[in-house]
């Protein structure tokens, strides 16, 4: 049996598996310290089916806890930005582009040192030991407790970032490093950007990963414990410690794969409608569709694995307003969210008592779920509910509509807790299908995670070197996702992506290759 958890910012919710089938599901409320709403929700889980804790094999969970800090700005170390590139890229340092509220936030500070490579491997310019132990001395005098280091096309050579890492944690034993090349991909700054944003993160992610292990040991379950990536895959508790940076679309990513498992369906939109957002993005193969340019978080620029996913401010927790319902009384058109009470639902709602109006009330109120108090919604008008969910169908249906590459009806998997929300059909777009166990399918995603491994690198292919080449990516892919943990008789090539770089010399040709497998539980369970 698999235990997987998703922690939203409405709802947490946990799901027993075992094999292809869904045991139990439930759906607790996401509470502010995060931990104690996964306590409730495997209490749940437990009520819902009784099981032994010794025959759960390993426990999943996805958590918006790094990504909410970064948002936030909260709770990130002071971190310092090596960049190993002088000569070359000294107009735009380190930090160049980062809103000023987050370099405060995490005392952000560059250092520039010579270093760095060509496309092809060739030095820009020797490391120099001096300036790396120079840029070390100022750190420690300044209090950086973590540390992120970037050198120019890193994802061909790792040369130069393994060896200033070497100087750094012999100048500064005990400080966290995160090097560009294990994270990100080819593209210096947002590559850069995205490993400061890691090591920004390293010291929470000890705290976070260890209140997780425990919520787990307090329910009485020995079984190893995964978190999931952004691209569906699943990662230790080690590697969550040093990349943080990983789980940031893991919600999203679940849900998706979620909606694969349950509805049998490789290729489709998904539309996942929580307590306080719907995140729609397109399956491709069992996978979500990956962004193939650099994506922006917190108003940073990335270029790290991430699915390609829109968001929007919809969902049970969404504020209605309009047609002189909600508490201010407004007229005019009918309009649901982008602002949410989110996991204050239960005590905001009318249906629980509160005094907000949200699309909950609106779902009440049209006898599309049974909770809380019907009668406290009795007072909405029929035409005021209809236009609420017509104009919930309507921006849903918009973004399926961009998210999509041709023109031909797309089948649309609707899951999340807030998809009874959606119309059965969606106009221009295509018929809603909702599967059994749909309001918690980012959990169930969770559970039957896999393990991947990545090889994303500029390579050079002689004339006639094609199929070598790509041979070789692919056996690397393989070999990265057996390190994570994957049975490697299970392990499958899922993507292939070649970009010819015609304005590089000597055929030089961006190759991305991605392999997936099951986890090997029983050999890493025997290791704890």
């Amino acid at each position: 049996m698999h235990i997987g958890i998703d922690v939203g910012g409405t709802n947490t919710d946990a799901v027993l598996v075992e094999g292809s089938r869904v045991l139990a599901g439930v759906k607790t409320s996401t509470t502010e310290d995060v931990s104690s709403g996964i306590d409730a929700a495997l209490a749940a889980l437990a009520d819902a089916h009784p099981f032994e804790a010794g025959h759960v094999r390993a426990v999943m969970i996805g958590t918006t806890h790094f990504i909410n800090a970064l948002v936030e700005g909260r709770r990130l170390a002071p971190t310092a930005a090596l960049r190993l590139g002088l000569p070359a890229t000294a107009s735009l340092p380190p930090l160049v582009d980062w809103p000023d509220r987050l370099v405060q936030a995490c005392s952000g500070r560059p250092y520039l040192v010579h270093g760095g490579h060509e496309f092809d491997g060739r030095r820009i310019a020797d490391l120099r030991e001096a300036e790396v132990v120079a840029a070390a001395r100022d750190m420690a005098e300044r209090g950086v407790a973590s540390i992120a280091v970037s050198s120019v096309f890193s994802p061909v050579s790792a040369e130069f970032e393994e060896q200033a890492a070497d100087i750094l944690a012999r100048e500064l034993p005990g400080v966290p490093i995160s090097l560009s090349s294990q994270i990100g991909r080819v593209g210096l700054l947002e590559r850069e950007n995205a490993t400061v944003i890691n090591a920004a993160l390293r010291l929470l992610a000890d705290g976070v990963v260890a209140g997780l292990d425990e919520s787990v040991r307090r329910a009485g379950i020995t079984a190893p414990l995964y978190l999931s990536q952004n691209d569906g895959t699943l990662m230790d508790v080690e590697r969550a410690r040093a990349y943080p940076v990983a789980t940031f679309a893991s919600g999203p990513t679940n849900s998706m794969r979620g909606a694969a498992f349950l509805s049998g369906h490789t290729d489709c939109a998904v539309v996942d409608v929580g307590g306080t957002t719907a995140d729609i993005g397109m399956l491709t193969r069992g996978f979500p569709r990956e962004a193939s340019t650099e994506v922006e978080v917190a108003g940073i620029r990335t270029n790290f694995r991430m699915p390609d996913v829109l968001s929007i401010g919809i969902g049970g927790g969404s504020l209605v307003r309009g047609g002189g319902h909600d508490s201010g009384g407004h007229g005019g058109p009918v309009t649901v969210g982008p602002d949410s009470v989110g996991f204050r639902l239960t005590q905001r709602a009318l249906v629980f008592g509160g005094d907000v109006l949200t699309a909950t009330d609106v779902a009440v109120a049209a006898g599309l779920a049974d909770v809380g108090d019907a009668s406290l919604v009795a007072h909405l008008d029929a035409s005021f509910v209809a236009a609420a969910l017509a104009r919930i169908g309507a921006d849903v249906a918009e973004v399926v509509d961009r998210m999509r590459l041709s023109a031909e009806p797309v089948r649309v998997v609707a899951v999340g807790g807030g998809s009874i929300l959606l119309p059965d059909e969606l106009a221009g777009v295509g018929p809603v299908e909702r599967p059994e166990n749909h309001a918690v399918a980012n959990a169930i995603g969770a559970a039957i995670a896999q393990v991947g491994g990545e090889v994303d690198r500029v390579f050079t292919v002689a004339p006639g070197q094609r199929d070598v080449v790509l041979d070789a990516a692919k056996s690397e892919a393989v070999d990265r996702a057996v390190a994570a943990g994957a049975d490697r008789s299970s392990v499958q090539v899922v993507d292939v992506d070649e970009v010819p770089m015609a304005y590089l010399p000597g055929g030089a040709t961006r190759i991305r290759v991605r392999a997936v497998g099951d986890l090997v539980l029983d050999a890493l369970a025997g290791a704890r």
